[in-house]
């Protein structure tokens, strides 16, 4: 059988230290369905220790419970603050440790990447993701943390990076995928 008519499940992930999104996409051929779309809270949490703690924890739980194939996450990008990119780095570098245990396929994303393969902008806003997300799925605008969209746009993105065949054409962009698909999509 062709590994792309084999059933893959993608966890996909935000980092953050306060805020983490994860969501769990299942994924055959040009079929996705989204399984879970939520976020780990942990700004009440008494130290950065203990939030790394409850990341790794969740995660193997969410590993766990749906057992992903594959982790698509979504890279730091560089920023002027030298500590917020080292606490992003150790929320990452915990997810992505989780993940290599459990022996699954690691895929990183920049943001710009993402924004590109789900609007055709690498400058879209993250609103802008959220509605194209919403046009794709049946999911809702009134999301209240745009982190968790964000790791569902990490896990749409590695799913339409595949190159993934419909019929005898394969779609290797954001235009090629919508002008195949525009019966499919949720209007």
């Amino acid at each position: 059988m062709d590994d792309q008519t084999v059933k893959k499940t993608i966890l996909g992930i935000d980092p953050g230290t306060n805020i983490l999104g994860y969501s769990i996409l299942n994924t055959e051929l040009n079929k996705s369905k989204v399984e879970v779309l939520s976020v780990l809270q942990m700004k009440k949490l008494p130290d950065m220790y203990d939030h790394l703690k409850y990341i790794y924890e969740k995660i193997n739980f969410v590993i766990e419970e749906y057992k992903p194939d594959i982790l698509s996450i979504e890279a730091p990008f560089y920023g002027k603050n030298v500590q917020s990119m080292l606490k992003l780095g150790r929320a990452q570098g915990i997810v992505i440790a989780a993940c290599l245990h459990a022996g699954m396929e690691v895929y990183e994303y920049s943001p710009r990447k993402i924004k590109q393969s789900i609007t055709g902008n690498g400058n879209a806003s993250k609103e802008q993701v959220l509605a194209m997300l919403c046009r794709m799925y049946p999911i809702s605008e009134q999301i209240e943390y745009l982190d968790a969209t964000d790791a569902l746009a990490a896990a749409v993105c590695h799913h339409l990076q595949q190159k993934v065949v419909f019929g005898k054409s394969k779609v290797t962009n954001w235009k090629s995928f919508i002008s195949q698909n525009e019966s499919r999509v949720i209007k």
